[in-house]
């Protein structure tokens, strides 16, 4: 079975890579001399300092093995390529709520650097399949756990 792709921005790129490379280089130092110096005060069965410092190492490597796992099946999205037409992975876009008569900026992304709290919404949320696609002017309807919300698109943009 093909593993799925994960869409990422350039900008999401960058941000795992300099967390790998920080994970690796520092952060494993860093466990190691604390597990280190625990091993050093003697009888490791009652230390706690050994067992968290144990705790963050696996903690550590399986967010390492979690990274490379990204970034290996990684699918960046030139953001200055984005065909601004129509709403794609990677585009900045401005929307208009018809019932509430909100409006709201999304950056669409992929799955894995979605972030709502960002303004960051991914492309295989409920709002982002159906913007997908659409047009300025075009009204779409995106099927939420609270029934069927229209918007309006009212610009496209390049996000950076």
């Amino acid at each position: 079975m093909e593993e799925k792709k994960n869409i990422l921005t350039y900008e999401g790129l960058k941000k795992y890579e300099d967390e790998l490379h920080d994970l690796k280089v520092y952060k494993r130092k860093e466990v190691a001399q604390k597990i280190k110096e625990a091993r050093e005060q003697g009888d490791l069965s009652e230390n706690a300092e050994y067992d968290a410092a144990k705790d963050e190492q696996r903690d550590i490597e399986a967010r390492i093995e979690e990274l490379e796992k990204i970034l290996k099946n990684a699918e960046v999205v030139v953001e200055d390529e984005v065909d601004l037409d129509k709403i794609n992975i990677g585009c900045k876009v401005r929307i208009k709520d018809l019932e509430l008569k909100e409006e709201m900026t999304f950056k669409i992304v992929g799955s894995t650097e979605a972030n709502s709290l960002k303004g960051k919404i991914s492309n295989e949320s409920p709002l982002g399949k159906a913007l997908i696609g659409a047009k300025e002017g075009d009204t779409v309807k995106a099927e939420t756990p609270v029934g069927i919300i229209k918007y309006k698109v009212l610009e496209i943009q390049r996000s950076n």
